[in-house]
C-alpha cells in the first residue's frame, strides 16, 4: 500500500520512502510543561499518534520521539507565579500531559526525552557550531550566525525581512545580525542554568530538540512532524543547526504539519484566551469523543472545535459502536478503501466516512463488514473499547435483573410492569434495544 504524506519541506505530495525501509523514524515536538495543554496543542499528539499507528501497519520497526521541554523562561514565570520550584511544576504537568494523552488514547512514544536531561549533547552541538564559524559568544551569550547559512528559510520559503518580522527577534546590541538567534544564555541566580565554556547559563529553545533527535534518531531521519505554528521559527532553526553541526544537506526528509484548531475562526492559543484545556473538554465529553472530533477535519485543514462538533461526534460513535457490538474477530486486516484513505496524506475525513460506509453495510445484511468496521478504526485508535455502552459490574449485574424481569413481564402480557421497568431504566439512561435474540442494553 503506498504511503503519501505531504512534504511542508518541498510544498508538495510526495510518495513516503524511508531511509531504511525495516526502520522508520519519527520525532515529534512535545510540550512546553508550565501549564495544562489545551485542545489546539491536542491536535498534533492525536494526528502523529495516527501516523504512527499507520507507520507500525506498514513497516516492521518504528522509534517514534517525542520530546518534553522542561527548561524554558514560561515555566519559570510560571513557577514563580505559582510559588513553588520548577521541578514541582515541571513534574506535576508531565503527570497531568499523561494523564490527558491517556484519556485521548494517544500511544506513549517509544522515546520522551526531556531537554534537562540533554544539556551535555546541547553543549557539544554549540561547541562544533562554533568550532564551524556558524555560531559566536557575545556578551555571555552564543547565537547561531544565520549569514553563515545560506540554505537558511528553505523550510518557510520566506524572505528575510519576513523572517525577522514574524520571530519578534530580540533586538540586542551583542547581536551580528538581527535574523541570529541564541543558542545559549546566561542565567541569574533564580533562572535555571548549568555550568559550560561561555558560563553559568542554559539553552536557547531550537537547540534542544536539534541534540534530542539527533541523540536518539541519528543525524537524518525520516519524519519530523509538528504543528504549523513551529514551522517558523522552531523548524526552521533547527534545521540550521543541526545541518551545519552535522555537514548535512537535511535533518529530517520529510516535514509534516497540523493545522491549526481555532474558534469562531481564530486560532486557539493562551495568549488569546480563547482556548479549552483538554481536562475542561474531558468534563462534557469522553477522550474519544475528543479524538474523533479532533480527526473529523484534515489534518492540515483548519479545524473548529465547538460542544456541537463535540455531539455529533459522541453521535457518530454510538452509533458505530452499535454495529460493532457482537464482534469478536480481531484479527482481520484493516479495509483497502480504508487503507487507501488513510495512505492519501492521512485523509482522515475520508477514512471516517469509509467506516460508517461499512456500518451501513453491515446493518444491510453484510456479515464482513461489521468485522472490518472494527479492524480499520482501530488504525485511527477508535472503537477499542470494550465497554462503551457499559456500567460498572454491580451496576451492570442490577439492569440485567431489572431486564430479565421485565422480559418475563412481556412473556407475562404483564405490559404495565414491562413499561415500568423500561422508565426507570430510561431515567437512568439506559436503552433498552429489543431484538429477535433478546433484549440488549447500553448505557448512553
Amino acid at each position: 500500500m503506498v504511503l503519501s504524506l505531504y512534504n511542508t519541506l518541498s510544498r508538495s505530495k510526495e510518495i513516503f520512502t524511508p531511509l531504511d525501509e525495516s526502520h522508520v523514524q519519527i520525532y515529534a515536538c512535545g510540550p512546553t510543561v508550565y501549564d495544562l495543554i489545551h485542545v489546539g496543542n491536542a491536535r498534533p499528539l492525536v494526528v502523529f499518534d495516527v501516523l504512527v499507528r499507520l507507520l507500525r501497519y506498514h513497516y516492521p520497526q518504528v522509534t517514534y520521539v517525542r520530546n518534553i521541554t522542561d527548561v524554558d523562561d514560561k515555566i519559570n514565570q510560571r513557577a514563580t507565579e505559582r510559588g513553588i520550584s520548577i521541578e514541582t511544576l515541571c513534574d506535576e504537568t508531565i503527570e497531568q500531559f499523561h494523564h490527558d494523552t491517556d484519556a485521548l488514547m494517544v500511544v506513549a512514544p517509544d522515546i520522551e526525552p526531556r531537554a534537562t536531561h540533554h544539556i551535555d549533547e546541547m553543549v557539544a552541538m554549540i561547541k562544533t557550531l562554533i568550532a564551524g564559524g556558524f555560531a559566536y559568544e557575545a556578551d555571555g551569550h552564543v547565537l547561531f550566525s544565520v549569514a553563515a547559512m545560506p540554505a537558511y528559510g528553505g523550510l518557510s520559503a520566506r524572505s528575510m525581512d519576513e523572517m525577522i518580522a514574524g520571530a519578534r527577534v530580540e533586538v540586542a546590541p551583542y547581536k551580528r545580525d538581527a535574523a541570529d538567534f541564541v543558542l545559549w544564555k546566561p542565567s541569574g541566580e533564580a533562572q535555571p542554568g548549568w555550568d559550560s565554556p561561555w558560563g553559568y547559563g542554559r539553552p536557547g529553545w531550537h537547540i534542544e530538540c536539534s541534540a534530542m533527535s539527533a541523540r536518539y534518531l541519528g543525524e537524518v531521519f525520516d519524519i519530523h512532524a509538528g504543528g504549523l505554528d513551529l514551522i517558523f521559527p522552531h523548524h526552521e532553526n533547527e534545521i540550521a543547526q543541526s545541518c551545519c553541526a552535522h555537514g548535512t544537506d537535511a535533518m529530517a526528509r520529510y516535514w509534516v504539519h497540523n493545522g491549526y484548531v481555532t474558534v469562531e475562526g481564530e486560532k486557539m492559543s493562551k495568549s488569546l484566551g480563547n482556548f479549552t484545556t483538554v481536562q475542561d473538554a474531558l468534563r462534557t465529553h469522553r477522550g474519544e469523543v475528543v479524538r474523533y472530533a479532533l480527526l473529523a477535519a484534515h489534518y492540515r485543514a483548519p479545524l473548529d472545535f465547538s460542544l456541537a462538533q463535540g455531539e455529533q461526534a459522541q453521535r457518530n460513535l454510538d452509533k458505530l459502536y452499535r454495529i460493532i457490538a457482537d464482534v469478536h474477530d480481531t484479527h482481520i486486516a484493516p479495509d483497502d478503501e480504508f487503507l487507501a484513505a488513510l495512505g492519501d496524506d492521512m485523509n482522515t475525513p475520508l477514512a471516517l466516512a469509509r467506516l460508517h460506509k461499512l456500518a451501513a453495510a453491515a446493518q444491510q445484511g453484510d456479515t464482513q463488514a461489521a468485522a472490518l468496521l472494527k479492524s480499520s478504526a482501530a488504525l485511527l485508535g477508535l472503537l477499542q473499547d470494550e465497554n462503551w455502552f457499559g456500567a460498572s459490574q454491580d451496576e451492570s449485574d442490577e439492569i440485567s435483573q431489572l431486564v430479565k424481569e421485565r422480559e418475563q413481564a412481556r412473556a407475562t402480557k404483564d405490559f404495565a410492569r414491562a413499561d415500568e421497568i423500561r422508565d426507570l431504566l430510561e431515567a437512568r439512561n439506559i436503552r433498552l434495544l429489543d431484538g429477535p435474540d433478546g433484549t440488549r442494553w447500553e448505557k448512553g
